[in-house]
């Protein structure tokens, strides 16, 4: 009895998450026409995954030359200037958003954040874009995507090793960002555009 009481509570969760969404969309998409949104998905996806490369490679170049200490102190004083370089480039914010964040700033700071959230975590969406205000907000799953990933992100003594987590606790105090297995679901793109109706 408990098993279908349990199962009973996960479906009640998923079809309230699945109305949550709907009306979120419903509520965007009456406020954005549809060119719009199919435009501004495409650059969103574009711009993301343009982001995700970029760090990638600059993070595997750290990895490969220094080790995974080097790539947490590379990540600390140069990621933030590598997407900052990005927003100029494509006229747009990139953030990076999480409920399990390490960096104090990718904290997720809205309702709607933490909705979504929940949303990706299931695998309901694969992406979005709503609007708030006069912003066009795009946002995509950030996954474990690479072995290399888990030397900073995996579980500490056995995929990090004890210098780099001893780095991680140094540099960031309030980390939350370990314990992942390869294709965990990690963290959200978040691609602010201007927009005027």
């Amino acid at each position: 009895m408990m098993l279908f009481n349990l199962k009973h509570i996960k479906m009640k969760q998923n079809y309230l998450l699945i109305a949550t969404l709907a009306i979120l969309m419903i509520s965007c998409k009456s406020k954005i026409d549809k060119a719009t949104y199919v435009d501004f998905q495409k650059k969103g996806n574009e711009t993301a995954t343009l982001a995700q490369s970029v760090l990638l490679a600059n993070v595997g170049q750290a990895m490969q030359s220094r080790g995974p200490v080097y790539a947490v102190e590379f990540c600390n004083l140069k990621a933030s200037t590598i997407v900052d370089s990005l927003n100029i480039a494509n006229n747009c914010i990139i953030n990076r958003v999480s409920a399990k964040n390490r960096n104090s700033e990718n904290v997720l700071k809205t309702e709607t954040e933490l909705i979504l959230w929940t949303i990706f975590e299931r695998g309901i969406l694969s992406d979005t874009l709503i609007k708030d205000n006069q912003k066009l907000i795009y946002y995509k799953p950030i996954r474990t995507a690479l072995p290399a990933c888990l030397k900073c992100h995996g579980e500490i003594g056995s995929d990090i090793d004890s210098a780099t987590s001893e780095k991680l606790k140094n540099l960031y105090p309030a980390d939350l960002a370990t314990g992942y297995k390869l294709n965990d679901f990690r963290g959200l793109w978040k691609i602010e555009f201007t927009f005027k109706d």
